[in-house]
């Protein structure tokens, strides 16, 4: 005979080939979140994302620059400031004395500025009459543009001086004759912004898939 405790113990049967199904573990899932937040961190997720804030007393700016926030060297692009107050009033260039001035970095202080663009009104979404500036970087590198500022009139801000460092890519050399070469490397840039698309979809479809391959493998085990 068996004992009572065995009688009334129901007996546990699995099919062969299958396992008994258990919950994935705690590790499991903070392991793939882990790996997702990796695809976030290596795929670009939009180009409001290069957009930098800065902030001085009671101002703070994002710098926006046409076309695409990817200025070339050679070419016209057009800065410009969401400038606002303290609160998120906006603050026109009508209010504000404003002057932009541009540094190759690095650069010491008091080296004198590489251009000194004339800021003019700019009208963008909500933004009218914002600060904003043409600018033509001479060569490729890094630059440094400063925006300082102090009310027009009265006191509705403090002064301020925002700094904001800019990455140039290559593009139509300064002065330089519109010969066939130019026109190659024009072709090449045009190449160029289309591919990096691709290959940033092409790497967010691979992770997903690694991804979704890595959980199924968990599942079966």
């Amino acid at each position: 005979m068996f004992p009572q405790a065995s009688r009334n113990k129901p007996i546990k049967r699995y099919h062969r080939g299958f396992t008994s199904p258990t919950a994935p573990s705690q590790g499991n899932f903070k392991y793939v979140f882990s790996l997702i937040f990796l695809v976030f961190l290596v795929t670009p997720l939009s180009a409001a994302s290069a957009h930098t804030v800065k902030i001085a007393a009671d101002v703070g700016a994002t710098l926006h620059i046409e076309p695409n926030d990817n200025p070339r060297a050679g070419e016209t692009s057009l800065a410009w400031f969401a400038l606002t107050r303290k609160g998120g009033k906006t603050i026109p260039l009508k209010d504000c004395n404003c002057q932009l001035v541009v540094y190759a970095e690095p650069h010491s202080p008091g080296e004198p500025a590489l251009i000194e663009p004339p800021l003019k009104p700019v009208a963008v979404e909500r933004y009218q009459g914002t600060p904003g500036a043409e600018i033509i970087f001479p060569k490729p590198g890094a630059y440094q543009l400063q925006l300082n500022g102090k009310p027009a009139t009265g006191t509705s801000f403090k002064p301020f001086e925002l700094k904001f460092t800019v990455t140039v890519a290559t593009g139509t050399p300064v002065n330089a004759p519109p010969d066939v070469e130019n026109v190659s490397q024009g072709t090449q840039g045009v190449t160029g912004n289309l591919a990096q698309p691709l290959i940033i979809l092409g790497i967010a479809l691979l992770s997903i898939g690694f991804i979704f391959f890595l959980v199924q493998a968990m599942r079966r085990s």
